[in-house]
């Protein structure tokens, strides 16, 4: 069989939909498996050794390009497509194919194996696609009850990680511009990190380049910190996260990608944001409050040095 699998991002719901990913792997041992995503998440694909195939134009910009995509999903002639995308977008896709579509696991109106359960939208990500692959066939047994499906597994990004000279923690103080609601503030983190060091913990930071001023108002705080800021791959941050004594973070992308990475991970997360919906799984502790703003040093502090 000629399988497809769409999965286009962000990074944190891409890096929750990898237990699916391996679920449809295992269900398809010997079929041909092709991954429809973005340019970000090929390289993390290819380390999983889950595809066959990865194609990066998922996202296609301008009538043309997305032409040429709808064109080549057409003459591929996939048996059978698992949507873990489910938005609008993907779902056009399907009706693109008609009138002789794939089987299709999803929720585009007349697909085969639609995910027709009518609680799918107050699932936690994790249950709500092993439903999914339920609903498809391939995992009649899937635990679908609440904080029940397996955490997806991707210490394979950090089997290469160099050895630490000093025991550290990884700041995570960043995440999407347009969400500052979901970030803990700067000099909370700056605080922390100086608290850290004072008791012989190596501080380490990382994120976009964007978020390189985070990581020197910190610096002016803390005093010596390792600023990583737009100097790492999503493979560095696996590698980084799992030599750390604890990763600390608001809920983002490379939040979860540590997480993943089998690291112990403090979530800091406000109520722009529902921990039961989408937080990351593991060694994972979450720690909330309305207003990020509200939460005080000293208890994110108490969870980094809790043994």
């Amino acid at each position: 069989m000629k399988i497809l699998v769409i999965k286009l991002g962000a990074l944190g719901d891409f890096v929750l939909a990898m237990a699916a990913m391996k679920k449809i792997r295992e269900a398809h041992a010997g079929d041909r498996i092709t991954l429809l995503t973005t340019p970000p998440f090929a390289g993390i694909a290819k380390a999983s050794g889950w595809f066959d195939r990865i194609d990066t134009d998922g996202r296609p910009r301008g009538l043309i390009a997305q032409a040429r995509m709808l064109l080549r999903l057409r003459r591929e002639r996939y048996d059978r497509v698992y949507d873990l995308q489910t938005s609008s977008r993907s779902s056009a896709y399907f009706h693109f194919l008609r009138p002789d579509p794939p089987q299709w696991s999803g929720i585009a109106k007349g697909c085969s194996h639609p995910h027709a359960n009518p609680a799918r939208d107050s699932m936690h990500t994790l249950e709500r696609q092993a439903d999914q692959l339920k609903f498809a066939g391939i995992w009649p047994d899937a635990p679908t009850e609440p904080g029940t499906a397996p955490a997806p597994d991707l210490s394979f990004l950090a089997a290469e990680r160099p050895p630490a000279q000093l025991p550290y923690v990884m700041l995570i103080p960043g995440g999407s511009a347009h969400r500052l609601d979901k970030r803990w503030p700067a000099g909370r983190f700056a605080q922390l990190a100086r608290e850290l060091r004072d008791r012989g913990l190596e501080v380490c930071i990382i994120g976009g380049p964007q978020e390189t001023p985070i990581a020197e108002e910190i610096a002016r705080v803390a005093g010596e910190v390792r600023d990583l800021t737009g100097k790492t791959s999503f493979a560095d941050i696996a590698a980084l996260a799992g030599g750390a004594e604890r990763v600390i973070g608001n809920d983002t992308g490379p939040l979860h990608l540590a997480a993943a990475a089998s690291a112990r991970t403090i979530a800091l997360f406000s109520d722009a944001s529902d921990p039961a919906l989408c937080a990351p799984r593991g060694n994972v502790r979450i720690l909330r409050s309305p207003s990020l703003g509200e939460l005080p040093v000293g208890v994110v502090l108490d969870a980094a040095l809790a043994p």
